[in-house]
């Protein structure tokens, strides 16, 4: 009974960390609208294209979290099947660090230097 308890606990768990990868990607989406559209439409006298470009980027992330989700969802789900556990991609990791990173620093230089 506790295993299946556990495997049960353990696929509601692999759920709620499918819905987390949903929600990474949404926020990336709504960081990229207001990054790459709004800022710009209410900013006065600055040079868009560094806010369309890291709204382009956010929105690269946010189908990057959405899409890995799905793919890490399935794998831990067969590892469950078959008895074992599925590590996470250790370049899935490293990309996301790297890209988070990347956009953390265009971000700080955007408001450092104002996009301008």
């Amino acid at each position: 009974m506790e295993d299946v308890d556990a495997t049960r606990r353990t696929r509601l768990a692999n759920e709620r960390t499918f819905l987390a990868w949903w929600r990474s990607g949404l926020t990336a989406f709504a960081v990229a609208i207001g990054a790459g559209k709004l800022v710009p439409a209410v900013a006065d006298d600055v040079d868009a294209w560094p806010y369309e470009l890291l709204g382009a980027g956010f929105a690269f992330l946010g189908v990057a979290f959405v899409g890995y989700g799905w793919v890490r969802q399935r794998a831990v789900e067969r590892a469950l099947a078959a008895g074992s556990y599925a590590p996470p991609s250790g370049l899935a990791v490293a990309l996301f660090t790297v890209g988070g990173v990347v956009l953390g620093l265009g971000v700080l230089l955007v408001v450092v230097f104002g996009g301008d």
